[in-house]
């Protein structure tokens, strides 16, 4: 690349379509092509993930047509996730503390 400062906006874009067509495999000690390809993947599982949380959010809005509380539902999942004893143990102090509260 050059020293020259740019005079437009049209040599910038050149001077960026020609480094695209032929990039350096190293620039600074940095493996171009790799730094890239980590980039390009990382950028597609964001765009995966953004796709499965919105579809995660569609079957909270279908369950909530269907009669059911997505409040719930994220509980029971949460729950889900858990060990049986330690579910167990969580229920155990939950009707402690709601007895000593008068619940």
């Amino acid at each position: 690349m050059s020293d020259v400062p740019f005079d437009t906006v049209d040599d910038a874009a050149a001077s960026r379509a020609r480094q695209a067509a032929n990039p350096d495999p190293e620039v600074g000690g940095i493996a171009a092509d790799r730094l890239r390809s980590i980039i390009e993947r990382i950028e597609r599982l964001e765009e995966e993930r953004k796709a499965l949380a919105n579809d995660i959010k569609d079957i909270y809005v279908e369950s909530k047509s269907a009669g059911f509380e997505p409040g719930i539902i994220k509980q029971l999942i949460r729950l889900r996730k858990k060990e049986p004893s330690e579910v167990e143990e969580q229920e155990t102090l939950l009707e402690l503390y709601k007895r000593a509260l008068g619940m």
